[in-house]
């Protein structure tokens, strides 16, 4: 077990490191240093080098630098890539929809395994090979038989706490939330929220401020 757990900052800066490192790998690449990744992402070399030992568990080579592909398995096993979590959507709109269908998720150590959904034309029926269930059948029992430990959360914001609750008693041991909303759960559930809205907010304003830097320079 490591001594030390990592800050979000550094989490948030581990999937940018293991895209670089496969690259690398697939390039015919062994080893590298941290000075290259921190070239590679445009980030300072002495934040990398922090962030490559704290999750590193093998020291480096003189003159050479880190294993790649080492490191490529101790972030993986750090994010959890290298072993599946079963999950569980509930709200089978667009959004939920679309996730159904995405394979892309397995990459990352999740299966999307089962919807739920209160549509009458929805429920019942089956989204890519996977089944959409009535959301009064949400369970313990149910979540079990689906070996499933994770709610995905992608309904209206005013629905979120209520489907919140119910993923809590069914069980589950973490929520990503995409309700635009927050939810509160017991501590003992983790919950990662995802606002579209600030994302966006932020992207729009990194263009409002571009523009704006641009017709300054242009007179």
């Amino acid at each position: 077990m490591r001594e030390k757990k990592l800050t979000k900052n550094q989490l948030h800066r581990l999937p940018d490191y293991l895209w670089v490192l496969k690259n690398l790998e697939s390039s015919g690449l062994k080893t590298v240093n941290s000075q290259t990744l921190a070239d590679c992402l445009d980030l300072n070399n002495e934040l990398v080098r922090k962030d490559i030992a704290s999750i590193s568990t093998e020291s480096g080579i003189p003159n050479k630098g880190r294993k790649i592909s080492q490191l490529i398995a101790d972030i993986e096993t750090i994010l959890g890539f290298n072993r599946v979590s079963n999950a569980v959507i509930v709200g089978v709109g667009s959004l939920g929809t679309a996730f159904l269908h995405y394979k892309g998720f397995e990459d990352f150590g999740l299966r999307i395994v089962a919807g739920f959904d209160n549509n009458p034309y929805i429920k019942g029926k089956e989204v890519n090979d996977k089944p959409v269930y009535d959301i009064s059948e949400l369970s313990e029992e149910l979540l079990k038989k689906l070996n499933a430990n994770i709610g995905i959360i992608t309904v209206p914001g005013y629905a979120a706490q209520v489907v919140a609750d119910a993923l809590v008693k069914a069980k589950v041991q973490g929520i990503w939330n995409f309700a635009p909303t927050k939810i509160n759960v017991p501590n003992n559930v983790i919950v990662s929220n995802i606002n579209l809205a600030t994302s966006l907010a932020v992207l729009s304003y990194e263009l409002y401020f571009k523009n704006e830097k641009e017709k300054s320079k242009n007179g």
